[in-house]
């Protein structure tokens, strides 16, 4: 239930309202941007909102008790507070939002926050996105502990893996040679590496217009000599937001394919493998006793 001051209520009661919409971001970084659809500069609860942003809010879903409803949020990139890549860098990814009706009048003291929902899905088509609102009753929908899985669900090199990345290039840093499309790169700068040396890896961009981004390898080839030392191709899974400059430094990370004979052959790790191989398939799971069949409780990996 919303308390609302009695100044407020009166001019919400009066017939002739001076009203507007404000929300405030709160980044995962901490960070807080206010915006307004409002042509004037507000400012209350310690938070400066911008005028003419370019925010402007779709029809909103509302449910009694825990349903998780949603909204759309749409906007430009008017603002120097949103820049596109930032959109890119998923620096928007999970922020928190509040919504605020404000009289614009008196905005210090006649605010009323009407909802508190956090940024999901974002698009951009253009020069203007589109973000997906998502009440904070959705994270009851979150999976907790963990999934059976026959693979791994640890990420390489992490506390639970413990693979010690430092070793046998498993991490390597080099610049970008050359540009092939957008979502195939020349790194330079390599020591000798084998085909498939960084597949299923991460390709981190430390500097440049794609600075902070990490995308994902899906192939990698062998290392060729070239006037600037051994050259890597990659095969990226999705293409790059923007085209990184020649020179722009980068983190070649390698992959794992999550099953339990590459964590014991390639990596030497089958102790903290965190997966159950010994878990039989759906297919096995489904199947019945037939005659050219053998139940006889042997291990079902190699």
């Amino acid at each position: 239930m919303k308390t609302i001051a009695a100044a407020f209520a009166n001019h919400l009661l009066s017939g002739e309202t001076t009203l507007c919409r404000a929300w405030r971001v709160t980044l995962i970084d901490g960070a807080v941007m206010g915006f307004t659809e409002h042509d004037a500069p507000l400012a209350f609860q310690g938070t400066a909102f911008e005028p003419a942003s370019g925010f402007a809010a779709t029809a909103a879903e509302t449910a009694s008790g825990l349903a998780a409803t949603g909204a759309e949020l749409r906007g430009g990139f008017s603002s120097e507070a949103i820049r596109e890549a930032d959109l890119a860098a998923g620096r928007f990814d999970g922020a928190r939002v509040e919504l605020f009706l404000v009289n614009w009048q008196a905005a210090d003291e006649q605010h009323l926050l009407l909802t508190v929902q956090e940024i999901g899905d974002v698009s951009r088509a253009g020069a203007g996105f589109s973000a997906e609102l998502r009440s904070i009753a959705h994270r009851l929908a979150q999976p907790e502990g963990r999934i059976y899985n026959r693979r791994c669900d640890a990420e390489l090199g992490d506390n639970r893996c413990r693979v010690d990345m430092t070793l046998a290039n498993r991490r390597l840093t080099g610049t970008v040679a050359e540009v092939a499309n957008a979502d195939r790169l020349v790194i330079a700068g390599l020591p000798v590496l084998d085909v498939g040396h960084f597949r299923l890896g991460a390709c981190r961009f430390l500097g440049g217009a794609l600075a902070g981004q990490r995308l994902a390898i899906e192939e990698s080839a062998a290392t060729e000599t070239g006037s600037d030392g051994n050259r890597l191709t990659l095969a990226l899974w999705l293409p790059m937001d923007a085209s990184p400059e020649t020179g722009d430094q980068v983190m070649l990370t390698v992959g794992c394919d999550k099953s339990f004979t590459t964590c014991r052959t390639h990596f030497s790790n089958a102790l903290n493998f965190r997966g159950f191989p010994q878990m039989p398939g759906s297919d096995f799971a489904y199947s019945y006793v037939g005659g050219d069949t053998t139940h006889d409780g042997r291990v079902l990996y190699d």
